[in-house]
């Protein structure tokens, strides 16, 4: 809990931590409360009259169904009236700002912002309830992983976005010992946090997976020992099976992708012990969208766009929220023994390479990259720089590379892009972008089309020159043997 001077407030919030975290253990027990999430929706749309996200005339006849419903037949008001309510598109939520706030300035605790990756900076701060909800969402998840003899590092720069303030948050509510140092994005100097993790013994790495890997990078080139953890609790990022493997070689670490949302939405799921990530049903109406129609998740197999409706942001309420990601409901239970349905996260829609109409995902290349058989040298990160029919992979590596070495994994990854060249180059650091996932996306941050005679500049000058030579050099080659 919050320490707050004003006792009747902190009352208030007591009574609602504990009401919540009655309906958190429901819920992962299968005893699902349908009357408890009608009225908490009927609570939500009446907030939204208040939102300049939506029109009036469109909300004030579904309000009073709401609230009517909520008093005869709660169990039934989420999908009766739902479906009656319009989709908000991300450019709405981005474009209202302040209009979408249901209470002033002075009502929220923190203020926020997105980080704009798939268009402007969101307006998100936070707001005394939905903090208490959303600790608890992910604390009561993240208990079956920690205990009070870990101690975690945060590593997030994001000083706009929630995420960092929230997970101190929930290790605070575990009674988990925490720092949450500052590492400088242009000098990338990261002596004090390895000095601190030694010293500490810090057992927990809480964070986006490009952090860790500019940490572990800098650690091999300054003749640093690699940093060492139990644990990883990995979020913001896209991050499939080939680069949890990647990450836990280097780090001898078991990893989670430890949660999944957004800072315009909350966490909308949290992993268990099992490395699954459980959807919070407790506090979200979640919908699937795509050409077939949209349908509420219930558990069965499915895929498509994931559609958001909060129940615990009366200051910011988000009624069918299009999220732009998609995800996939495997459907199968979880043997963690929680309920709740299980979501895999299959990147954003537009987290996608075309060449020649062949789309290849992050994931696709990564597992290549990454193998589950692996010897010798490891590449550590990466960069795909795309130039006609040429593409150059830049890779930093743990120890020195040979020429034979280079040319046989080129030769592994390069079957991914037929009608394609593809070079692997080792270089000793690359772009500071590709230690910005988490800010700018895979396509921004890892993927460089040169083919757009702007993105030049996107290359410090010893990485460019790598990229000059290396396309001259595949020039030169395709000349002599035509």
């Amino acid at each position: 809990m919050l320490l707050l001077r004003d006792t009747r407030t902190e009352q208030t919030l007591l009574g609602t931590a504990r009401a919540h975290t009655d309906l958190v253990r429901d819920s992962h027990a299968g005893a699902s409360a349908p009357a408890a999430l009608g009225r908490k929706f009927a609570a939500t749309v009446q907030a939204a009259l208040d939102s300049g996200l939506y029109e009036r005339d469109t909300l004030t006849g579904l309000a009073e169904k709401a609230a009517q419903s909520a008093r005869t037949a709660p169990e039934t008001v989420v999908a009766d009236l739902l479906p009656q309510l319009p989709f908000l598109p991300k450019q709405s939520l981005s474009a209202a700002g302040h209009q979408a706030f249901t209470r002033g300035l002075s009502d929220f605790l923190h203020y926020y912002e997105s980080s704009g990756t798939t268009g402007n900076p969101v307006a998100a701060p936070k707001a005394l309830d939905d903090l208490i909800v959303n600790t608890i969402n992910i604390g009561e998840q993240w208990a079956r992983i920690l205990d009070r003899s870990d101690r975690a590092l945060i590593l997030i720069n994001a000083p706009f976005a929630p995420a960092a303030y929230q997970f101190e948050k929930v290790l605070e509510y575990l009674q988990v010992m925490s720092l949450r140092p500052w590492v400088d994005n242009i000098t990338g100097d990261y002596t004090r946090v390895l000095r601190l993790t030694r010293e500490l013994g810090v057992t927990v790495f809480v964070g986006p997976p490009s952090r860790l890997l500019e940490m572990v990078q800098f650690a091999y080139r300054n003749d640093e020992p690699v940093p060492a953890f139990d644990k990883l609790l990995l979020m913001a990022e896209q991050t499939g099976p080939g680069f949890i493997r990647h990450l836990e070689r280097l780090t001898g670490a078991t990893a989670y992708v430890a949660a999944y949302g957004s800072s315009e939405t909350g966490t909308t799921a949290v992993t268990c012990e099992q490395g699954n990530l459980h959807l919070q049903t407790q506090s979200y109406v979640l919908e699937l969208t795509d050409d077939s129609g949209t349908r509420f998740i219930d558990g069965s197999p499915d895929r498509g766009e994931l559609v958001v409706t909060t129940l615990d942001m009366q200051a910011r309420p988000l009624l069918r929220y299009r999220t732009g990601d998609l995800v996939e409901i495997p459907g199968t239970p979880c043997p963690c023994g929680v309920a709740t349905p299980l979501l895999r996260t299959l990147g954003r829609s537009q987290d996608l390479i075309v060449l020649e109409g062949n789309g290849i995902r992050q994931n696709d290349f990564e597992a290549g990259l990454w193998p589950e058989e692996h010897s010798g040298p490891t590449v550590l990160n990466y960069m795909l720089v795309i130039r006609d029919k040429a593409i150059v992979c830049l890779a930093t590596t743990d120890v020195p590379v040979g020429e034979g070495w280079t040319r046989t994994t080129a030769e592994r990854i390069g079957g991914l892009f037929p009608g394609y060249d593809l070079a692997l180059r080792p270089v000793e650091k690359l772009p500071p972008l590709a230690s910005l996932g988490q800010y700018l996306g895979w396509k921004l941050s890892r993927v460089l089309d040169l083919n757009d005679a702007r993105n030049w500049d996107r290359l410090p000058a010893p990485i460019r020159g790598v990229v000059e030579t290396t396309l001259a050099e595949y020039a030169s080659t395709s000349t002599s043997e035509h």
